[in-house]
């Protein structure tokens, strides 16, 4: 459907006769969406909005009627789509990319749109001239737009682009000139009242909020909560003593951490700081660490696991701070290539004594480190791996020339392009040892088959050991057995430290048996 309504972009290029700028026309157009198909629905709806591109002449007053009514045909369809995205627990990557697309791609399509009409506003040399009454909404609408653009780019870690950010800044300058920038409005299909300047301050939050370290439905999280938490944040055209991040809404740049004034004060400067609501934030999350609930009136548009609001809320309030973290270790620029491998199976190969460390026939990857500190290395892809690259990720990682294997996570990721990227690695141990664990049973030492999993040898709690071991086998109830070296030991579980879909790492204490 895409290109074949594509097409007809040429067709009107010189003529206001599109199918759209005809009333009756766009009625049948939006009557006829599949009421059961939302991906087809939407994949029409960016087809009609692609076809408008190159139509130059198309009256601007009807262009932003058909827009209006575009976007709020495809709310039920993209809130369906976007279930879809988050629900499925292991979606193939050709599913990941096409739901992404789909969403990515409306946004995108649909912020370009009203960006053209509000750079029409007034313009009485234009067919159809926009009024400047439509300013409150068409704001709303296109900072909105460009939002969700940027959240559909930052679940893929990016390539973000910087001129998103001149055409979410050309928004509320053109709402302030107007006087309408905290004038609240009410948009079909969403609850509540919003304005200009709310909707701006939500996107600059998530932005600065950094979060390349969490997964994508994190990522959504992180979103509803600034949501919920934002009357709390303060957002001035002055830089006060306490403001934390600025921007300038003329230029095509992110907001940045305020380490020291801009060179030169402008009036298109702004500034912000967390307020009131890092000490908001950080009550709950402090309620959630000790087994409370979620309190009632903090809506976050669905269900989510307890561990997973307390990963999020741990980020914002870190990020989100008075005083935002600091780099732990210094970093030392490096060139150097690595061999990389993912997943506990591959690890498990090549820190097993049986195979001496050679991953013959294995997935090899190979990578560039480019910087290095205590707690880990930063390197670059210039082939990404599209199908396990996620942050998370577990790694072995072998220098090139060295003979040692070190082991890893991935803990941030940011894309240049589809290709090209860079990753930031956490350093779990340069030592460990595979070894197959059973479950200690309270008559004898199982026999059932064993677990494979890694034992970490270096980077440990004095009398503890850290383990990776596959999904669902940490029970805080069950010990470990394993023998190495003619030698039984036992392994008392302390605590879960991290749980993903393809691994989890424990603390145990170890103790002899026999």
């Amino acid at each position: 459907m895409l290109n074949k309504v594509a097409g007809l972009g040429g067709l009107f290029a010189q003529k206001s006769d599109h199918p759209l700028a005809n009333a009756r026309e766009l009625r049948r157009v939006l009557g006829e969406l599949p009421k059961d198909n939302a991906f087809k629905a939407l994949d029409e709806i960016s087809g009609w909005l692609e076809s408008l591109e190159s139509v130059e002449n198309f009256p601007v007053s009807t262009l932003y009627e058909v827009l209006e009514q575009f976007e709020e045909a495809a709310q039920p369809h993209l809130k369906r789509l976007s279930r879809e995205y988050f629900g499925a627990s292991r979606l193939s990557k050709s599913e990941e990319n096409r739901l992404w697309s789909i969403n990515y791609d409306f946004w995108r399509r649909i912020g370009a749109a009203y960006e053209r009409c509000l750079l029409s506003v007034g313009e009485k040399s234009r067919p159809g001239e926009l009024p400047k009454t439509v300013l409150p909404n068409l704001s709303v609408r296109l900072i909105v737009a460009v939002g969700r653009a940027l959240k559909w780019e930052q679940f893929h870690y990016g390539p973000s682009q910087d001129r998103r950010w001149q055409s979410l800044g050309q928004a509320l300058l053109a709402a302030e000139a107007a006087g309408v920038a905290g004038k609240a409005v009410a948009l079909a299909g969403r609850s509540g009242m919003t304005s200009a300047l709310q909707e701006y301050e939500k996107v600059m939050i998530f932005q600065a909020a950094s979060l390349d370290s969490l997964l994508p439905v994190g990522i959504e999280l992180a979103e509803h909560v600034i949501a919920h938490f934002l009357p709390g944040f303060v957002f001035t055209a002055a830089a006060q003593i306490d403001s934390v991040y600025w921007v300038d809404l003329k230029l095509a740049q992110p907001p940045l951490r305020l380490a020291r004034m801009p060179g030169q004060a402008e009036p298109t400067q702004r500034f912000l700081k967390p307020g009131t609501a890092h000490a908001a934030m950080q009550a709950v999350l402090e309620t959630l660490e000790r087994g409370g609930d979620m309190p009632p009136e903090i809506n976050l548009g669905g269900q989510y696991p307890v561990k997973l609001l307390v990963t999020v809320f741990r980020h914002l309030t870190n990020y989100l701070s008075p005083i935002p973290p600091q780099r732990l270790h210094d970093r030392h620029r490096v060139t150097h290539r690595m061999a990389v491998l993912n997943g506990l199976v591959n690890a498990f190969v090549v820190f097993s004594e049986e195979f001496g460390g050679k991953p013959a026939g294995l997935p090899t990857e190979s990578w560039v480190a480019e910087n290095v500190s205590r707690g880990g290395f930063g390197a670059l892809l210039g082939n990404a791996p599209g199908d396990w690259l996620k942050v998370g990720a577990l790694l072995a990682m072998q220098p090139e020339g060295g003979e040692n294997w070190l082991l890893g996570v991935i803990r941030r990721y940011h894309r240049f392009s589809e290709k090209d990227g860079r990753v930031g690695i956490q350093a779990l141990a340069t030592k460990a040892a595979a070894i197959e664990f059973r479950i200690r049973k309270a008559s004898r030492y199982a026999a059932a088959a064993g677990t494979p999993g890694l034992m970490l040898l270096d980077g440990n709690e004095p009398d503890e050991f850290r383990v990776i071991v596959p999904p669902l086998t940490f029970d805080p109830r069950e010990s470990l057995e394993y023998e190495k070296g003619g030698q039984r030991f036992l392994l008392t579980p302390i605590s879960l430290v991290e749980s993903t879909d393809d691994y989890e790492l424990a603390r145990y204490r170890r103790s002899t048996l026999g």
